[in-house]
């Protein structure tokens, strides 16, 4: 009879253990490594204050999940469940560009907020690619984006694309956050240079 109820209570603790839900993963939040060092301007480019707007992002760049190309193409995406940015990244990509604007001394003021009726230059950006892809080589990192100049007429003075993509250096989502880190500073630094090119010319 002992015997019996002991293999009752081990089957029975097997049956529990069956049923019990599957343990959840953590969420995980990651930041950008520290942006790369710029060098400062002799003078600014411009008198006006510059204003950098909050990155316009659609569709799935709009989460703050990271988010994966399924196909080596990147022709689909997914977004990671446990996986997020600490912050959108249309938020954290303004942050990145305005600190960086400002290092680089391009204006007297480079802030993320005027008031409309201050005359400044107005840099927008739009979000075309911010993803994670596995490739055959391994993961790489594949940034683009629209970015816009403008003075107050709304006429633009620079509207033009920026792409980079840098390879991971392992498989974690810790290299993709350093990699994603250095695409962004690379497709920023090709905005910075043709913003230097055009308040150049213009003087």
């Amino acid at each position: 009879m002992m015997r019996l109820r002991l293999i009752a209570s081990v089957a029975l603790a097997g049956m529990l253990a069956a049923c019990s839900p599957p343990t959840v993963p953590d969420v995980t939040y990651f930041r950008l490594p520290p942006a790369a060092k710029v060098s400062r301007l002799a003078n600014p480019l411009s008198v006006l204050p510059l204003e950098v707007a909050t990155f316009r992002a659609e569709g799935v760049y709009a989460e703050q999940s990271v988010i994966y190309a399924t196909t080596p193409d990147a022709g689909a995406l997914r977004a990671y469940h446990y996986q997020l940015w600490s912050d959108p990244p249309a938020r954290g990509l303004q942050e990145r560009l305005t600190n960086r604007l400002r290092d680089a001394g391009v204006a007297p003021l480079v802030t993320d907020r005027l008031p409309a009726s201050v005359q400044a230059l107005r840099v927008q950006g739009r979000i075309l690619h911010y993803e994670r892809v596995q490739q055959a080589q391994g993961v790489v990192v594949q940034v683009e984006f629209e970015m816009r100049v403008e003075q107050d007429s709304g006429e633009p003075l620079l509207e033009q694309s920026y792409r980079a993509e840098v390879a991971a250096t392992g498989d974690t989502m810790a290299a993709t956050a350093q990699a994603f880190g250095a695409a962004v500073d690379q497709a920023f630094e090709k905005f910075q240079a043709d913003l230097v090119a055009l308040e150049g010319g213009k003087s």
